[in-house]
């Protein structure tokens, strides 16, 4: 497993991106090329074609993805109001744009949506890395603080 340096927000954001944009990922820097479709001469797109091994395209969730995302939530969820709203959002015609909708009507759950979703999307995003045996470089690993003594999580962010 090599451990790389790179922007793990970055890398969710990219992720979880619903435009059409190509994202690559350098494995040797660890930085994003970015090429929208009309890119097809361009000196990133040749750098690519020249070096398959140095790059590695960035995964994009589908609708299927985002939508099992959601549904998977919903089992977390024990208010009895919102659940069979935000259930039926998700059968719709339109189920991101219903969920979000209906999920907006509740606050305090949109919080909880939008940190099981950002934990969610850094596991995918993990996995991937490590499918290409890559890890990230330890300080831009998240860390779960729950739990940690106060003194020794003020130690541990002093050192890092």
């Amino acid at each position: 497993m090599r451990t790389l340096t790179l922007d793990l927000d970055t890398l969710t954001l990219l992720i979880n991106g619903r435009e059409t944009l190509e994202h690559w990922l350098d494995i040797e820097a660890g930085s994003v090329l970015t090429l929208s479709p009309e890119d097809q001469g361009s000196d990133e797109r040749q750098q690519i074609e020249l070096h398959p091994d140095r790059y590695a395209a960035v995964p994009n969730l589908d609708v299927a993805q985002r939508v099992a995302m959601r549904e998977s939530f919903l089992f977390t969820l024990n208010d009895v109001n919102a659940h069979p709203l935000l259930s039926a959002a998700l059968t719709g015609r339109k189920p991101l744009r219903a969920f979000d909708y209906e999920i907006d009507q509740f606050p305090a759950l949109r919080q909880q949506w939008q940190a099981y979703e950002q934990k969610q999307l850094c596991e995918y995003a993990l996995n991937w890395l490590f499918e290409l045996g890559l890890e990230p470089a330890p300080d831009k690993l998240p860390m779960d603080t729950r739990g940690i003594p106060k003194d020794i999580l003020r130690r541990l962010t002093k050192s890092a």
